[in-house]
């Protein structure tokens, strides 16, 4: 995916770059010029000279980035440098980059579930177990508000008016009027669809940056499991698998924290680091203590045991 005008455009429609009446002549003028050109330079001393210290900062964000999607032919290209070299930005530019990226990698996509399981490598998830179910819900929808005890909404504090539907295969059809709004919850229970998607979802991912195509396949069971090789999803993730590969015992407690536990077999022509041949690699998924799920696919990129994998995009 290449990098237009128009896309460039779209940040500055964005609220937080569009001028309120009462800005400065500087800010007004770099806006408009922008618009016309959003591939015009900025000097620091023009951002520098914006009266509104947030203002100042959002515009500053704003260039850094857009200067670092010009310097790379691809979106996809810009988001490896991002996460091989540990370039910092707002997690929000790099979470909108990976929404554009699956979405052009799913195009072809009718499965529902494969495209709400999407959704969680890009979007903050808050967990909840709800009629034996451990439930997924969009984090931005939770308002702390109360609605009814015993409904999925007042179970994840949202407000009494809101409509929240585990996606299954009779409302899966109401997906595709509803996937902007993100208000379906997802099961991501044991030996459900959605893990399930999930590992479809990761396949598609790894196979597009890094040229790497794998079989990902959930495992039911924590016990027993060899960690030779393994990748966390996540903070919590990684410390459950730092844990097991030292041989730690787990608590019940920390164990609960799995959502989502994978085998990966590689392709026998993938080009896999020595230490990893001949043994499974593993990907963990886990939530907070706080039952905050918050998926890192940049770890794909950069655990995986996988040589030159600079992949075509590079």
């Amino acid at each position: 995916m290449i990098v237009t005008d128009e896309f460039l455009k779209a940040y500055l429609a964005r609220p937080e770059l569009t001028p309120p009446e009462d800005a400065c002549t500087v800010e007004q003028t770099l806006h408009r010029v922008l618009l016309e050109d959003p591939r015009k330079p900025v000097e620091s001393s023009q951002l520098a000279a914006i009266a509104d210290a947030d203002a100042r900062e959002n515009w500053g964000f704003l260039v850094a980035w857009r200067n670092h999607l010009l310097r790379h032919a691809t979106l996809e290209s810009a988001y490896l440098a991002i996460v091989r070299n540990e370039v910092k930005f707002p997690p929000i530019f790099l979470d909108q980059l990976v929404q554009i990226i699956l979405r052009n990698v799913l195009d072809d996509c009718d499965d529902v579930f494969v495209l709400r399981a999407a959704e969680l490598l890009f979007r903050t998830q808050r967990m909840t177990s709800f009629e034996g179910s451990l439930v997924a819900a969009d984090a931005e929808l939770v308002s702390g508000s109360t609605a009814g005890p015993l409904s999925l909404a007042g179970m994840l504090g949202l407000s009494a008016a809101a409509e929240v539907d585990v996606l299954n295969e009779a409302n899966a059809g109401m997906y595709w009027e509803r996937s902007d709004s993100f208000d379906m919850a997802f099961d991501l229970s044991g030996g459900r669809r959605g893990l399930r998607a999930l590992g479809v979802v990761v396949a598609h991912w790894v196979r597009h940056l890094l040229a790497v195509e794998m079989k990902v396949e959930p495992v039911t069971e924590l016990r027993d499991v060899n960690l030779t090789w393994y990748v966390g999803l996540d903070a919590d993730a990684t410390r459950i698998g730092d844990a097991l590969w030292h041989r730690h015992e787990l608590d019940q407690g920390t164990r609960d924290l799995v959502v989502g536990l994978y085998r990966l077999t590689f392709a026998d022509d993938a080009e896999i680091l020595e230490q990893a041949r001949g043994e499974p690699t593993y990907l963990i998924a886990a939530m907070s203590k706080d039952r905050t799920l918050r998926l890192k696919p940049q770890n794909l990129v950069t655990g995986l045991p996988v040589l030159g994998s600079a992949g075509a995009l590079n």
